[in-house]
């Protein structure tokens, strides 16, 4: 076989001696790689030759790849020709569609249109939340799954095709109408649709929203470090300025990270010329390299408040880490991700693409936030950073900041929780009742428009309306108290404790007992926040949802007071035992 002569001359190749111990280590590494790579080969040519089915190469051995990037660490992966848009899409954040989120209906076996992006094909077009998709250019799309309309749904920018929609009726009988079948054997009355759309190249927003919390506190939230996203952000400082902006809270909040580039470029609005902000370090040099503004600032003196919690990640720890490490800012929310490796994406033959990871970052401080150390013995494994093994570290001014575990806020404060019911509820589709989307469909269908993002809230009589409709459907969901004293019920029976605890169970149980009234009245705000919020998005879209939600997020309402208070902001910038910091945690 061929592959395995060129190995077999790789290792002959190699000198045997007059080595140093440095070099003869060297040389025993690249026998035992050219030893292993013969040995594959050979098991596959056996496996070819003699296996009793056929093998299919393209699957055999492309398990055998990602089984061994699995070994590494989860950033390194594979790339074949066929999912090289899947890489492309995440780098740049564009694709060829329509521009919605779509979701799976249990009840209607079909995927449903759940929200259309503003000023995309979907929007424009004319559908709404809610939409069932019945066929995409002719093709019965029902029963298929989620993944395969999506891959319908795409396609190359400027193609077109016809989308049947069936829209669920409410409140009176829509005309023309008709009746689908569900996946309960009873009908969805509604009205059939057909849209003709053209596919574009839809680009995520990575700002999806930015505007003045107060007359003097500008707000941005980005989603995400996608090409050129610096030069919206830029804009975005421009405009609040402009319109009277002080001070700034920065969202980072659920920011997984990207372009480590287009990060260095937004800390550099905020940093003067020439600062270091970031430094890679790899087992190759030229996999080290230090970032540095280059360009002369917008503000380096207004204070900044930067939103953080457990899903910021990679370059958006680098843009938290950085203000924090420089004083430049206060980080606020819950510990990050502590993601501090760095990839590349390297061509591969027949069109294929290995993203790699190459490197580790250091912020400006010299730490490195990384959380996991990935072992490569034994098929590979993982285990946290001990607090014992983290490192102290100093900022500017000498505050004092640890590696080892994600960026850790200044000023902590936790989210309120979401209780069980309310994931059920806001699950579009998984549940066969369907009651929030349902609910939230009639209610566009029914009201025209609606108050201002900002202002609008679900009232009390719509809200029983949407208790009466969760009761009358038999909206049920898993509840965990339920679960646990199962759980503990069995323990207590193999340990021969529950004959003596009996009585006791079963008041317990008498207490838990599934009562849907009276938790939908216990958690009324929460669900309340919760329809209101997707009813603002079918009107206002995704930056409409944001601006509603100020209403009711504990983390901006913190962020506003902080920074409205010019000596607490000061306070926790200042060197010294981090008094302040213990003082600003707000766990609650």
């Amino acid at each position: 076989m061929k592959l395995k002569y060129i190995f077999g001359a790789f290792a002959l190749a190699l000198p045997i001696v007059g080595t140093t111990p440095c070099q003869a280590q060297k040389n025993d590494h690249n026998l035992e790689v050219a030893k292993q790579l013969e040995i594959f080969c050979d098991i596959y040519r056996d496996l070819d030759m003699m296996y009793v089915d056929s093998l299919d190469a393209k699957e055999v051995v492309g398990t055998g790849i990602k089984a061994m990037l699995r070994s590494l660490d989860p950033y390194t992966e594979y790339y074949p020709q066929a999912d090289i848009k899947e890489l492309k899409q995440m780098i740049t954040g564009k694709y060829g569609g329509i521009g919605s989120v779509v979701s799976y209906n249990l009840r209607e076996d079909a995927t449903v249109i759940n929200e259309p992006y503003y000023g995309m094909p979907a929007h424009e077009a004319g559908l709404r939340k809610g939409d069932i998709i019945l066929s995409i250019d002719g093709e019965e799309m029902k029963g298929k799954s989620t993944t395969y309309v999506s891959e319908h749904l795409r396609g190359e920018a400027g193609t077109s095709f016809i989308l049947k929609v069936l829209r669920p009726s409410a409140g009176k009988a829509q005309e023309p109408s008709a009746k689908k079948g569900r996946k309960d054997g009873k009908e969805t009355k509604g009205k059939v649709m057909s849209f003709k759309l053209t596919r574009r190249a839809i680009q995520m927003p990575a700002m999806p929203y930015y505007g003045m919390l107060t007359d003097s506190i500008g707000y941005i939230n980005l989603t995400q470090f996608t090409e050129d996203c610096s030069k919206d952000v830029r804009h975005a400082l421009i405009d609040l300025k402009r319109k009277g902006m002080k001070r700034l809270v920065f969202d980072l909040r659920n920011n997984g990270g990207g372009s480590l580039s287009e990060a260095v470029n937004i800390l550099n609005m905020f940093l003067p010329k020439d600062m270091t902000i970031v430094k890679t370090k790899g087992k190759l040099v030229r996999a080290n390299h230090e970032y540095k503004t280059t360009a002369l600032p917008i503000d380096t003196l207004m204070p900044i408040v930067t939103l953080v919690n457990g899903n910021t990640a990679s370059a958006s720890e680098i843009m938290a880490g950085t203000l924090q490490d420089l004083d430049r800012g206060v980080v606020m929310g819950t510990k990050t991700f502590g993601k501090g490796l760095v990839q590349v994406p390297m061509d591969l033959p027949y069109n294929g693409n290995l993203k790699l990871t190459t490197a580790h970052y250091y912020i400006p401080s010299g730490r490195c936030i990384q959380a996991i150390n990935y072992k490569h013995a034994n098929g590979g494994s993982r285990e946290a950073v001990a607090d014992s093994l983290k490192r102290e570290f100093k900022t500017l001014h000498g505050r004092t900041v640890k590696d080892g575990g994600g960026i850790m806020p200044d000023v902590t404060v936790t989210p309120d929780s979401i209780p069980n019911i309310v994931m059920y509820l806001a699950a579009s589709g998984l549940d066969s009742t369907n009651v929030m989307m349902d609910y939230v469909v009639d209610y566009v269908a029914r009201h025209p428009q609606i108050a201002p993002a900002r202002d609008f809230q679900l009232s009390d009589a719509d809200y029983a309306d949407f208790c009466r409709r969760a009761v009358d459907a038999g909206f049920k969901y898993d509840r965990e108290s339920g679960k646990f004293l199962k759980d503990l019920e069995k323990v207590a029976r193999f340990e021969g404790y529950y004959d003596r605890a009996k009585a006791e169970f079963d008041a317990l149980e008498a207490k838990l007992k599934h009562d849907l009234a009276a938790e939908l009245d216990f958690h009324r705000d929460i669900i309340k926040e919760t329809i209101t919020n997707d009813i603002v998005s079918c009107y206002y879209y995704q930056a409409g949802a944001i601006e509603n939600s100020f209403q009711y997020d504990k983390q901006i309402k913190e962020a506003v007071s902080l920074i409205s208070d010019a000596s607490r902001y000061a306070s926790l910038l200042e060197p010294g035992e981090d008094k302040a910091k213990e003082k600003d945690s707000k766990e609650k």
